[in-house]
């Protein structure tokens, strides 16, 4: 360990194990450490008998439950933005879980999240070839919570009609505004209508094509995926791109979604990158504990320290928890996880949803989030589901704050709540080479993950990374 390295990662969290990769691709030397004995951190997967210990304080789950290790239960839940037709080429990389038993069926992520098939994280894994590690599966359905009831996102022309969201005026008039959307190309003038959207507000493009306000509150939160409702009075040009992703994610699916997710659940992110950072020459050491930053007489890092080895290092990038005096509080989570035996009602049989419920709908200050994945996904016991229900957490009472989200589930066979604190960084990491990621947010897709990881390679590296991807390059599956 008394080398010198370029980075100390410490952490082996999704956004660590990422920087972590494509640093070692760019050729610098990079140490990759982590207290505890697994790899994933906030973002691992939890089989049973550790989801009860976590959360129920022992490790003997009831029986009626199945093996402990047909789970996989994810800590970080969120889909992926769908990027070609059934799921990424690419064996499940089984033996990075390093078990002696086969591949667990039932995961669970501590804050479920779905891939975007246009995103960035998508874009991440081809530029990496991070592909050939993993395999993932179509989100069955997208749907949101509006007027007290469940309704699928469109995802044809022909659900658009039918679709009780809007009233058919209303969808001659959502017609157009989608038309401009889908036609906008911000380097051809001609398509722009005389309109500059870096100058107008949403609310304005919005008022000129006479939307009213649930078509608004399902276009800004279910197709644009805003958290709040402050968008509305910001430049309209980044909610017209996050709907054209949302329209590209879902077009490559040609489905119910435009979502994808890693079969085995999210613990196979972190695991496969790290596997792309060994290859390139990356060292990893875990279940070492302390791990205490050194500095120097100008306050800039210099090193690590563990069991009385110090590793030499010119930067460190860390999640929060290692660097507890460079960051600052910004709020907490409310999460709810449960254990179920059917699909969420209301939702076509769907083994696979999301569910958003906008800010409005339930008089909150942001939306809520419900996650659910099944069997299908290879993170339950056959007959078996996992739903998530998260929010930016605005009361100490998870169970009562959550409870609009859980009312949609049905019968649960168990359920776990839990609140943890956000974090981002308060530091100047051009002062002290320290590169501390932001915590985990309450919504169930990537976007703003990865958006995080990439400003920290800009501002350790300088470059930014090249994601103008063939997304093509990842080809079809077969189904399991």
């Amino acid at each position: 360990m008394d080398e010198e390295y370029d980075v100390i990662v410490l952490g082996t969290g999704l956004k660590e194990c990422i920087l972590s990769g494509l640093l070692s691709v760019d050729g610098l030397k990079v140490l990759h450490m982590d207290r505890n004995d697994y790899y994933g951190g906030d973002s691992t997967s939890l089989n049973l008998n550790q989801l009860w210990k976590k959360f129920r304080g022992e490790d003997k789950p009831p029986a009626h439950l199945g093996a402990s290790r047909d789970y996989n239960v994810d800590m970080v839940p969120k889909w992926l933005w769908f990027m070609s037709p059934d799921h990424i080429a690419g064996p499940p990389f089984h033996q990075s879980r390093g078990r002696d038993e086969k591949i667990t069926k039932f995961g669970a992520i501590h804050c479920s999240m779905f891939m975007m098939a246009n995103g960035t994280l998508v874009r991440t894994l081809i530029h990496t070839d991070v592909t050939k590690y993993l395999s993932f599966k179509a989100v069955d359905g997208s749907f949101v919570f509006s007027k007290g009831k469940i309704h699928k996102v469109p995802a044809t022309d022909m659900e658009a009609l039918k679709s009780p969201l809007m009233g058919i005026f209303e969808k001659r008039r959502a017609r157009n505004f989608f038309i401009y959307v889908q036609d906008y190309n911000e380097a051809d003038p001609n398509t722009h209508k005389g309109l500059d959207l870096t100058r107008i507000t949403t609310r304005e493009l919005i008022s000129k094509h006479g939307l009213s306000d649930d078509t608004v509150d399902f276009i800004g939160h279910a197709l644009a995926l805003h958290r709040d409702d402050r968008y509305l009075n910001e430049p309209a040009l980044d909610t017209v791109k996050r709907m054209k992703l949302y329209a590209e994610s879902l077009a490559r699916f040609q489905g119910g979604s435009p979502y994808i997710y890693p079969l085995y659940g999210l613990g196979e992110l972190p695991q496969a990158f790290a596997r792309l950072s060994a290859v390139y020459g990356g060292t990893y050491m875990l279940n070492k504990p302390e791990c205490k930053v050194e500095f120097d007489m100008e306050g800039k890092v210099c090193g690590v320290t563990s069991e009385g080895e110090t590793a030499k290092c010119k930067k460190v990038v860390c999640d929060p928890s290692y660097l507890p005096n460079k960051v600052r509080k910004i709020g907490k989570v409310a999460r709810a996880i449960a254990i179920m035996s059917h699909p969420i009602p209301n939702t076509n049989e769907s083994h696979s949803v999301q569910i958003i419920l906008p800010q409005k709908q339930l008089g909150r200050k942001s939306d809520m989030y419900v996650f659910c994945c099944s069997y299908t996904h290879n993170v339950a016991p056959k007959g078996k589901f996992i739903a998530f229900v998260s929010a930016e957490a605005e009361t100490d009472n998870p169970q009562s704050e959550l409870k609009p989200g859980i009312d949609l589930l049905g019968q649960v066979d168990e359920l776990f709540f839990d609140m943890y604190d956000r974090y981002e960084p308060s530091n100047e990491s051009s002062l002290d080479n320290c590169f501390i990621s932001t915590s985990y947010d309450a919504t169930t897709h990537f976007e703003t993950t990865v958006t995080d990881v990439l400003n920290m390679y800009t501002a350790i590296t300088g470059k930014t990374v090249d994601l103008s991807v063939d997304l093509s390059a990842a080809s079809a599956a077969e189904e399991y």
